[in-house]
């Protein structure tokens, strides 16, 4: 029997909604008549709430239909939200906001390194996240199938073979290699490495493949690798530099994908520059001109010869001289040591690699004989003292004793304590207690708070201090929090918390993912695509650093460019190889960060722009203006590459379908406000248009449009007047997106007046972005599961 509430929820949607929205015309594929009112279905809530919103925003019923009565319209919001937040918050009483979410690769990889004190890179060797939402610390879009167990067990070896080898690695193992140019340019008469002229080792500006390439840097083994050369720049243009990119591969054509080491300009005037980047095993380094805008030379059957180059009147760069050295970025092998046999007296000797060889066991060896005079008790004290910092939290004896168990059984069987530790380790890292975030329902304990902020802020478990804070319950007020939050963010890791939130958020991650039309923009490359990630994460780092408001995301005069990236927006900046923070007047075009390459870059195809792509972008993660996904059976807007019908004219026909009109009102103004910038992020005037083969100026562009309430705007500058004018809005977005980042969970119709909460705690600082980040992280939201 149906309650009276439920009565008058049916009622509504009878009289106003369900002639639209039935399973004989289900207008927007929204049907009414499969929707359970007893909200029993997994996706129930969330379908009631758009409907909720729709109705409340005043979008639905539509324009031209009946419209219910005022009154009528607050007792359907009002008995809605009071069924939806009850049917949650019952929910979370069972369940938790949260559900069990794992680490994710990035998060593994640095846990394992703080944990073993290693270095290498892990994150690569495991499939690709899956992406179903915004973020992969979402427990929603996280899977664990025997193809991810496989993959952890993997890294795990990686890390551990690696810390055992660096317990004894000998120092001659880093030692200092130094290169002429005669030892590092050609040996053979046709080849891609630099040519050997004057005693100098040179590169042409070119685009034939690995030209550049140096062999002698080949890595004999994988690591971590300082090079440092210097160079200066030959048949350098009159207004600039000729910029050069640094990077990593095998550098032949089985095996064409090439790694980011950095970029440089080279000027007339010699300069030392180093970078430091991993090298795999048979990888080396490769040094060239890569700015597509020089003249290229061409080289006959792909491959060049002494002098080729040089008689082509091109820009090159020369190498003086050049050493290589490997380094390592983590701990010291006495720290490592530490870490993994914990002050016990243990004596420890090197295993040579032949007798290494003939032992054979599917487990690795680790590459060090360790002796112990108490072996079993040893292993007890170092298994617990490793759990500990592996779990996050202190263990019963009676939790722990399997593992000990584990470690002193493999220990009698093979007499090798080194091979028992190492086993016992990998036992605790294939725990769920270590791969999963573990949080109690209800109120976080000290310790679960302690992960849940290392997790969200440094992406890696909690340092000592972190730790001591929570064994002493130290984390039970928000003042304690707000005092880690501060050191925490103070610090290395935190500086990078706005680059890893960042990357997810606004997509800069998948900036690799298209390749802009070389016809198109010619004057886009490899250089300028590093260029526009660096412009937008040093704007976020101050951002935070400063705790500027969240508005003047959108509205900030000022940005960082170097000098390769103001040529490429044809900005008149006298700069630099570095980054360096600028100045930004009207008629240089650009205001604040919906202006940046990066973002112009991502929100495009590679070939053309759609305000509809870009239009959705900016509302879902940056205006907080939730765009679902179209229905199936309207289909998708295409432009017209001859110039002959403009974007504007054909998504009329959308904005002209009353359940089209509701999300194009929302996502139209930003994506024509963006118009003006191209798929690479350069500003034009007009359209390109392909006639016959060739590309020519096409319609005149027209940015103007008018937002959701009716105020129109001319240009960008107008419309993120508009945005920034409503800042609550803006920081109500950026709580959420950092809610569900450091939750895992996303922000549920029950969570929203937490949300609330957080924004007004923020708004005495004009809603700047590093005070939203505290608010969340002091909220119940983040504090409770």
């Amino acid at each position: 029997m149906p309650t009276r509430a439920e009565e008058r929820l049916t009622g509504f949607l009878a009289q106003h909604c369900t002639a639209c929205h039935s399973t004989d015309s289900p207008e927007a594929g929204l049907d009414l008549e499969g929707l359970s009112v007893d909200f029993q279905g997994p996706t129930d809530a969330l379908r009631w709430t758009r409907i909720l919103d729709r109705v409340a925003n005043g979008e639905m019923p539509p324009k031209g239909e009946a419209r219910p009565s005022a009154r009528e319209q607050e007792d359907f919001v009002s008995g809605l939200s009071k069924r939806i937040r009850s049917v949650q918050e019952k929910e979370y009483e069972r369940s938790g906001r949260v559900t069990a979410r794992r680490l994710t690769h990035l998060q593994l990889e640095r846990t394992l390194h703080d944990l073993l004190g290693v270095d290498i890179p892990l994150a690569a060797e495991m499939p690709d996240e899956p992406k179903t939402g915004e973020f992969t610390t979402s427990s929603a879009s996280q899977s664990m199938s025997h193809f991810q167990l496989e993959s952890h067990l993997k890294v795990v070896d990686l890390a551990l073979d690696e810390a055992f080898r660096r317990l004894s690695a000998k120092d001659d193992d880093y030692s200092k290699r130094e290169f002429a140019p005669k030892d590092f340019s050609r040996t053979r008469d046709r080849c891609r490495e630099p040519e050997c002229i004057d005693d100098q080792a040179i590169v042409w500006a070119s685009q034939l493949i690995f030209y550049g390439r140096i062999p002698a840097t080949t890595a004999k083994a994988a690591g971590w690798y300082r090079i440092r050369f210097q160079a200066h720049s030959i048949n350098t243009p009159a207004k600039h530099g000729v910029w050069c990119s640094v990077r990593t591969g095998q550098c032949v054509s089985s095996a064409p994908l090439l790694g980011w080491a950095g970029a440089f300009e080279a000027t007339e005037t010699p300069k030392v520059v180093e970078f430091i980047a991993w090298l795999p095993k048979g990888h080396m380094f490769e040094i060239r001109p890569n700015d597509r805008t020089l003249k290229q030379a061409k080289f006959a059957g792909g491959q060049a010869s002494n002098g080729e180059g040089g008689a082509q009147n091109v820009a090159g760069i020369a190498l003086d001289w050049l050493t290589l050295e490997r380094v390592h970025q983590g701990p010291t092998q006495e720290e490592i040591r530490g870490r993994l046999l914990h002050e016990l007296p243990i004596e420890m000797n090197r295993i040579a690699s032949d007798v290494r060889s003939k032992k054979g066991n599917e487990v690795s060896e680790p590459t060090v004989a360790l002796t112990s005079s108490d072996p079993e008790s040893h292993l007890a004290t170092a298994m617990t003292a490793f759990a500990r910092r592996a779990f996050r939290r202190p263990s019963r004896p009676e939790e722990l004793q399997k593992y000990i168990e584990f470690a002193q059984d493999e220990f009698r069987r093979t007499d090798e304590f080194a091979q028992a530790l190492r086993s016992g380790y990998r036992s605790i890292l294939c725990s769920p207690r270590f791969l999963y975030l573990l949080e109690p329902l209800g109120a976080l304990d000290s310790h679960s708070i302690a992960s849940r902020l290392s997790y969200f802020l440094w992406g890696s478990m909690p340092d000592d201090e972190l730790m001591r804070a929570a064994n002493a319950k130290e984390l039970q007020t928000k003042e304690q929090i707000r005092s880690q939050v501060d050191r925490m963010l103070s610090t290395s890791r935190g500086r990078r918390f706005i680059l890893d939130f960042a990357d997810q958020w606004l997509e800069l991650n998948q900036i690799d993912f298209t390749e802009p039309d070389t016809k198109l923009h010619p004057d886009f490359d490899i250089v300028v695509q590093s260029a526009m990630l660096e412009e937008t994460r040093s704007v976020l780092s101050d951002a935070m650093a400063e705790n500027r408001s969240v508005a003047e995301l959108l509205m900030s005069d000022s940005t960082y460019l170097n000098s390769r990236l103001a040529r490429f927006y044809k900005l008149p900046f006298d700069l630099t190889d570095q980054m360096e923070r600028v100045a930004l007047k009207p008629e240089h075009r650009r205001i604040g960060l919906l202006s940046h390459g990066s973002v112009l870059k991502v929100t495009a195809n590679g070939t053309n722009t759609s305000p509809v792509l870009r239009g959705v972008w900016v509302a879902n993660r940056i205006l907080g203006d939730q765009i679902p996904p179209p229905p199936e059976n309207v289909p998708a807007i295409e432009p017209d590459v001859r110039g002959a019908t403009t974007i504007r004219e054909l998504l009329e026909m959308h904005r002209s379908d009353p359940s089209c009109a509701s999300c194009h009102v929302k996502m139209d103004p930003p994506g024509f406000a963006l118009e003006n910038f191209d798929a690479a992020g350069r500003w034009r005037d007009r359209y390109p248009a392909v006639i016959e083969g060739k590309v020519k100026p096409g319609a005149v562009i027209d940015p103007s449009y008018t937002i959701a309430s009716g105020e129109p705007f001319r240009d960008l500058p107008e419309f993120v007047r508009l945005a920034a004018s409503d800042p609550r809005k803006l920081a109500r977005n950026l709580a959420e997106k950092l809610v569900v980042y450091g939750t895992g969970a996303p922000v549920w119709f029950a969570d929203r007046a937490e949300v609330d909460r957080i924004v007004a705690e923020s708004e005495s600082s004009r809603f700047g972005i590093r005070s939203i980040l505290v608010a969340v992280v002091a909220s119940d939201l983040f504090l409770r599961n």
